[in-house]
């Protein structure tokens, strides 16, 4: 038997959803196109669709460019030092 609602872990400590799981009723952050994708500027190489991002409110605008999170918990801390993460994106 296998098990749907398998969880892997995330920046902010809890429990995010397998992309490869199916059926759990969860949005996947990985789910946009080549041109949608980006990068976490929290947890550096963390990958995360735009639009998705921005649909689950996901992201910060610093400096006149948006920025977006794989988790909630990554808008927190980027609040906290935003020029340091933004510079991760350059």
């Amino acid at each position: 038997m296998t098990n749907d609602t398998q969880a892997t872990s995330s920046c902010c400590s809890t429990s995010a959803p397998n992309p490869a799981a199916s059926g759990n009723g969860r949005d996947n952050l990985l789910g946009g196109g080549a041109d949608d994708m980006t990068t976490c500027p929290v947890m550096v190489g963390s990958p995360v669709s735009k639009k998705t991002a921005e649909a689950a409110g996901l992201f910060r605008d610093y400096e006149g460019q948006r920025y977006y999170f794989c988790c909630a918990g990554c808008g927190p801390a980027f609040d906290s030092d935003p020029a340091k993460y933004a510079a991760n994106m350059a």
